[in-house]
């Protein structure tokens, strides 16, 4: 290779390299599920690698995985695993919605039009 071919900077990370092969999340999240970072997460903050950073630090304010994946997109897939990973370290708490007699909530509704929206 000469020298002026272009480098990888690193900061794209393939998304199968992102989960270490998974697929599947350890847990079940839906798309509405919302994500807010712990305090150990904020602690840990310098240390984590780049999808976990950017996850913690997005979700200082109350983001749902869908609004997570837009942000940093990424496949929906792949953000749940990162996000349940990020879970089960203590790093993020993720809060499932439940629905109302089986109809979503209006905060839910309003919620997934914003983030329709975004897209």
């Amino acid at each position: 290779m000469n020298g002026d071919a272009m480098e990888p900077s690193g900061e794209l990370v393939r998304p199968y390299a992102a989960t270490r092969g998974r697929a599947r999340p350890s847990r079940l999240l839906a798309l509405e599920a919302m994500v807010t970072t712990t305090s150990f997460g904020l602690a840990r903050l310098p240390a984590l690698l780049l999808e976990q950073r950017s996850i913690v630090s997005m979700c200082e304010r109350p983001q749902s995985v869908i609004e997570i994946a837009a942000g940093l997109r990424l496949p929906v897939g792949v953000v749940r695993v990162l996000v349940a990973d990020a879970a089960a370290e203590r790093l993020v708490d993720v809060s499932q919605l439940t629905l109302n007699n089986g109809a979503p909530g209006l905060d839910l509704l309003g919620r997934v039009l914003s983030s329709l929206r975004r897209l």
